[in-house]
């Protein structure tokens, strides 16, 4: 069996941004039951002409770069996201377009703010299996196109962001073990009511406000501090070690509060944890590629570092990626 691995890193977020104090000028809210309530201080956001392939190209192109890689050595795309750019085709198909990957296959997957998650499990078992040689794959989300500024207990929570990754053969290291799961129990807990088959857009759903994420956020909390303890707890597990061999954790950005709260049940140092919430706040499938990528340029992952990369999301989805870095 070969080992996958990402060679490849690269990530943008658009240039405007949205401070909490200008949150306070749009709806009843503050920085400080922001910042209290969430850590987030600002986040960005894309312009009303900018959709999320145009984002997720930038981010694709640079880990591209990175890799020393040109697109047409892609044999698959694998696109992250819950804001695609029209409901059909994929976003990962316009990507495809756009960078000039004409060999690659290219395909979405929906699993909310787990998605890149998902998509690196998916591409390391094409690599392993011998499927396919180079992988691409991104998360990328324009979550402020679907966001009710209306409605301070969401809106103050999400940014715009993408992240990329290429995933190819690695001779050392790499994907360890991964680990996804769903619940579909909670699909009323975190969800945008219309514009799919159940409530087809008509002006009853317009009216009603029903093209924007709505969300329990209390049970998502509680169902987020349980599982992110869990997911990394058995990711680690499957590959025969503990937490205090983990060297650096990236988790989903989502709450601060959740963030401390897991660290805290796994016993794990905030030094080893990868914080940037307060500067992008919450942005779905490209949280934890945007975070990563941060952290290597950061230098605070170095090669053969076990880093774990957990995660949850609307489905109710979790997962996790157990990764010994392959590179520098």
């Amino acid at each position: 069996m070969k080992r996958a691995g990402i060679i490849g890193l690269g990530s943008y977020t658009p240039e405007k941004v949205l401070a909490n104090s200008d949150l306070e000028k749009m709806v009843e809210t503050s920085d400080e039951w922001i910042k209290t309530r969430t850590g987030i201080s600002y986040r960005r956001i894309a312009g009303e002409d900018t959709a999320t392939s145009d984002i997720a190209v930038k981010a694709s192109l640079k880990a591209l770069e990175k890799a020393a890689m040109d697109p047409e050595e892609l044999d698959l795309i694998i696109g992250a996201t819950v804001t695609p750019d029209m409901m059909f085709p994929s976003t990962a198909c316009v990507v495809q377009r756009k960078i000039g990957a004409f060999r690659a296959a290219a395909f979405d997957l929906s699993a909310g703010c787990t998605g890149f998650i998902y998509a690196l499990t998916i591409a390391t078992q094409f690599i392993k299996n011998g499927t396919y040689r180079n992988i691409l794959i991104f998360g990328a989300e324009t979550l402020s196109k679907i966001v009710d500024w209306q409605d301070r207990n969401t809106c103050v929570l999400f940014g715009d962001g993408a992240g990329a990754a290429v995933v190819s053969e690695v001779e050392q290291g790499g994907i360890l073990e991964s680990l996804l799961g769903a619940d579909g129990r909670g699909t009323d807990l975190l969800f945008m009511p219309a514009g799919g088959s159940r409530e087809p857009a008509s002006i009853e759903t317009v009216r009603e406000r029903k093209h924007y994420i709505k969300m329990n956020g209390n049970e998502v909390f509680k169902f987020a501090v349980k599982i992110m303890e869990v997911a990394t707890r058995q990711v680690v597990e499957s590959a025969n070690l503990t937490t205090d061999d983990v060297d650096f954790i990236i988790p989903h950005q989502a709450n601060m509060r959740i963030i401390d709260a897991a660290i805290k049940r796994l016993n794990i140092p905030k030094e080893k944890v990868m914080v940037n919430l307060d500067r992008y706040g919450n942005m779905s499938a490209a949280s934890i590629p945007v975070a990563l990528d941060e952290a290597v340029r950061e230098k605070r992952i170095k090669k053969g570092d076990k880093v774990v990369v957990v995660g949850f999301g609307a489905g109710l989805t979790w997962g996790a990626n157990l990764i010994e870095w392959s590179f520098d």
